[in-house]
């Protein structure tokens, strides 16, 4: 008798093992589980090169101003992703995240997230019907804030889950390409919750776009093709923020550069600047290294791959992969190969090569690591804020696009000024009355 309650005991400690292990893996689909050791180590040298989000951490972990709150994430899955991910939560945030690309995830930071007990459904190399599945999983926690890059998050609620719109207070959105989704919507009246225009923060769109992207897109240019840039001829496509990033970075490698325009004052301000400026129509005919960031498809198409030389390479920034015209390349060619990692061969008719860098998808996390964690400090700090100020406000905004405020960037700019040692002058008493002074003259 005595064994038989043992072997029962032994039995139900058995079954009790297996429905936590069915629980656990319903919370999560990520790769591989084994990684997460891996990804927890990247993950806390990410949180070394990000003071200021740590400082909220510490700050916001006491406050809790996120309690109640449950944050749904569309958002690369980084190792900086994952310390905002652990920031939201340490600030008293459910969270619930997936990847907004399907091949910008870091598997071994999902599985460190997964770990940690996120519900996180992500992993590397994605098909479309995986990749809104994912989204579709994070939905499930009925959020009441959303936080995305691209608005994909944004449009499936929309399009799919509109029951879940009463109990959203807001949502942020982090890129360019997602801020001129959400505002297309907000003008044709489609936008049924509010939504703060994070990419637009001055310290996000100054830093992130422009350093940010200009160094981590020839960190995945290089790392793909091992290319020497000094003495190319590099065609930015686009001279907005990220544009003018790449431009920098390219001539700061000894390139020659071309920047291809279709804002006549961006055109001149990159002539200004000392760039080349031309249709892509010409440019084309004289490329070496082709770069779109203009958040616009067919950018690149096959009557430009038709006049291109012998071994031109071809990568995206840009949010989508719509701006390279993949399938005119195809059409063009007789023949694919892999020959590097992210970097494809395809061989044309008449017997040359064009090369296409990570599938015309965002070359600086389909090649390399995205942005550096000490620009990311900056912009997730934004998110942070982002997501609490709209758990205080939101439910009394309507449906619309606002803009991320300016004493909070400031406070981004301040602190991480601080953590860098650099002190900045103050007004005195006398020179904040002249500023107010307006009958002062000459």
């Amino acid at each position: 008798m005595v064994h038989s309650i043992l072997e029962f005991d032994v039995r139900l400690l058995y079954v009790c093992h297996c429905l936590a292990v069915v629980v656990q893996m319903a919370n999560y689909k990520v790769k591989d589980i084994g990684l997460a050791k891996e990804g927890r180590m990247l993950i806390e040298y990410a949180e070394k090169h990000m003071p200021v989000l740590m400082h909220l951490r510490e700050k916001y972990a006491k406050e809790k101003p996120l309690k109640g709150m449950r944050v749904a994430g569309c958002l690369h899955v980084t190792k900086e992703t994952a310390v905002l991910v652990e920031t939201l939560h340490a600030a008293g945030a459910e969270v619930a995240w997936s990847g907004c690309n399907p091949l910008s995830t870091n598997d071994k930071v999902a599985a460190a997230l997964a770990a940690n007990d996120v519900p996180i459904y992500a992993w590397y190399g994605l098909n479309t019907e995986e990749y809104y599945w994912c989204i579709d999983q994070t939905l499930k926690m009925e959020p009441t804030l959303t936080l995305d890059d691209g608005a994909d998050l944004i449009f499936t609620i929309h399009n799919k889950h509109q029951e879940l719109i009463p109990k959203l207070y807001g949502g942020s959105e982090e890129t360019t390409t997602g801020v001129i989704r959400v505002r297309a919507m907000a003008d044709d009246g489609a936008l049924k919750y509010p939504i703060m225009a994070v990419n637009d923060a001055e310290t996000k769109h100054m830093f992130d776009n422009v350093y940010g992207t200009g160094q981590s897109s020839f960190d995945g240019v290089l790392r793909a093709s091992a290319i020497l840039i000094a003495g190319k001829t590099v065609v930015i496509a686009g001279y907005g923020y990220c544009g003018r990033g790449l431009a920098m970075r390219a001539k700061g490698f000894g390139a020659d550069v071309i920047v291809t325009e279709i804002d006549p004052v961006k055109a001149l301000q990159a002539r200004m600047d000392g760039y080349r400026v031309m249709s892509m129509n010409d440019a084309a005919k004289e490329g070496d290294l082709f770069l779109t960031v203009t958040g616009m498809k067919d950018v690149i198409t096959g009557a430009h791959m038709k006049v291109m030389k012998d071994g031109a390479i071809l990568g995206n920034s840009g949010h989508y992969n719509v701006e390279i015209n993949e399938p005119d390349l195809i059409a063009l060619s007789t023949g694919k190969r892999r020959v590097r990692h992210a970097l494809d061969e395809y061989t044309m008719k008449n017997g040359r090569v064009i090369y296409l860098l990570g599938e015309g998808r965002l070359v600086n996390l389909t090649a390399a690591e995205g942005h550096s964690s000490s620009v990311m400090d900056m912009s997730f700090s934004a998110q942070l804020y982002a997501m609490i100020w709209m758990a205080k406000h939101g439910k009394d905004l309507k449906p619309a696009v606002y803009e991320f405020p300016l004493e909070m960037d400031k406070q981004i700019a301040a602190h991480k000024l601080k953590t860098m040692g650099i002190k900045i002058d103050k007004w005195t008493k006398e020179q904040a009355a002249y500023a107010r002074a307006y009958a002062e003259g000459t």
